[in-house]
């Protein structure tokens, strides 16, 4: 996969955050189990659920506990250039490539405008409006303050290392577009609308599933994104990319890493689905290339 070195990288959709420690204040969120304390791809339905679940969005605190003196740095990316050489800026400009899909696409989809959110980059912890953000949490959009959070040592550390998936520019491609999948449910309504958090059909599941979904339809049209001056953001993308995304899918399947960590699967406490499930709605996304065609909560065939 390569970017267009020409692309430039819209820094106002970016936040880059640095000198967060782990603190000891703020309240923990509730981990899944089976995950031997890790949250891979898409912690957002944990996050949410206990949002959602008690009514009260404040009950996380407002993270200045364990903020250890957190600060906005200035972003050195500015091209593809920058994307082709390092992983924080490939981040930065498949941010751009995700939203510039999908400000087009879901307003010819469902008749209203898209939000443009940013991504939050950072290292070890920082504060966000569902609690304290960490590196053991994985990447996750917050539907508090809406933004998508993303420590960048989870794609070496956790990706590749702990759950080993083959990793590979397109598979952070993957994590992005699964998390803005979660922005584009939250416009949509259907997170303010879950109530069950485990087991093989809840709406948590229903809900990763969709975002793999709408990943997917980005993937399909990945090639076809721009920057604000009309330039293709993304020129090469190869079978073997697609591949390394629907690796990662797999690599963050509840059954994978139930397996990895205790070696056992519990289908009671599932929180993502399978990962054949996960590759399977990722495809569905790029085949159907709709909205409509990731509704996971209109099927008992997940």
């Amino acid at each position: 996969m390569r970017f267009n070195p020409k692309a430039r990288i819209d820094q106002s959709q970016i936040e880059t955050r640095s000198g967060g420690g782990l603190g000891g204040g703020g309240m923990r969120l509730p981990m899944p189990s089976g995950g031997g304390g890790k949250i891979g791809i898409g912690t957002i339905v944990v996050v949410v659920l206990f949002v959602v679940l008690t009514q009260c969005t404040g009950l996380l605190g407002d993270g200045s506990g364990g903020g250890g003196g957190t600060t906005t740095t200035q972003n050195s990316c500015q091209s593809g250039a920058d994307a082709n050489k390092s992983e924080d800026c490939a981040v930065d400009l498949f941010t751009n490539s995700v939203q510039s899909f999908w400000s087009q696409a879901y307003p010819d989809q469902t008749g209203k405008q898209y939000d443009v959110v940013k991504t939050v980059r950072f290292q070890g912890s920082t504060a966000s409006g569902c609690g304290q953000a960490s590196t053991e949490m994985g990447p996750f959009y917050c539907p508090n303050d809406q933004l998508v959070y993303l420590d960048t040592t989870f794609f070496d550390d956790m990706l590749q290392g702990q759950l080993g998936a083959k990793g590979g520019p397109f598979a952070i491609g993957y994590v992005i577009a699964h998390e803005y999948g979660h922005h584009i449910e939250d416009q949509l309504g259907i997170l303010g609308r879950m109530r069950t958090v485990r087991g093989p059909k809840s709406d948590s599941v229903r809900a990763e599933l969709m975002a793999d979904c709408l990943a997917g339809v980005w993937a399909g049209a990945a090639q076809k994104t721009t920057d604000a001056d009309g330039n293709a953001i993304i020129t090469e993308l190869t079978p073997d990319d697609v591949k390394r995304a629907i690796d990662a899918a797999q690599a963050v399947g509840d059954d994978r890493i139930q397996k990895r960590t205790s070696g056992r699967v519990d289908t009671d406490s599932f929180t993502h689905g399978t990962a054949a499930q996960r590759v399977r709605w990722f495809n569905r996304g790029m085949e159907q290339g709709t909205i409509n065609g990731c509704n996971t909560f209109d099927t008992d065939n997940l």
